[in-house]
């Protein structure tokens, strides 16, 4: 399958409650509840948030997933980046080289954003989607990620 097979539909202010029925089963799946700042979050994007682009990904008349790329500065990379926030195909939908896809069409629509460096995190365990990632050339930093939460 080539991604041509594939795209990317923008979200809409009216796809919050789509988005977020998939939201919930790919935090499920990866073992933590979308929590309320992150269903707050998903609506953001369906509103247009600057700082994220949210996508279904469908194949034919079907919506087969989800994508959302968000954008940040970089010194050390020389400018804008971006981070594929969540990227989630659904259950039937997988092994067919969808998110393959979806992958190479993030990194376009990032590329056309001017975006230097990308980024993405995969849950411990997820030997799948690590496997992906690795074939589309992304590799383990030396860094750790760490966060703090500032709100709620």
């Amino acid at each position: 399958m080539t991604h041509s097979a594939l795209t990317l539909e923008p979200v809409t202010p009216d796809d919050g409650e789509a988005l977020l029925v998939m939201a919930h089963a790919f935090h499920a799946e990866d073992g933590h509840r979308l929590s309320d700042a992150g269903v707050d979050a998903v609506r953001a994007v369906c509103r247009g948030d600057p700082m994220a682009a949210g996508f279904f990904l469908r194949f034919g008349t079907v919506r087969v997933g989800y994508a959302v790329l968000t954008f940040g500065f970089s010194i050390e990379h020389g400018g804008r980046d971006g981070f594929i926030d969540d990227l989630y195909v659904l259950p039937q939908a997988r092994g067919q080289g969808l998110g393959t896809a979806a992958m190479a069409l993030l990194e376009a629509v990032a590329a056309v954003h001017g975006v230097q460096a990308l980024h993405l995190e995969v849950e411990g365990g997820n030997a799948r989607a690590e496997a992906l990632y690795r074939r589309r050339g992304y590799r383990a930093t030396a860094r750790k990620l760490m966060s703090k939460r500032l709100a709620r």
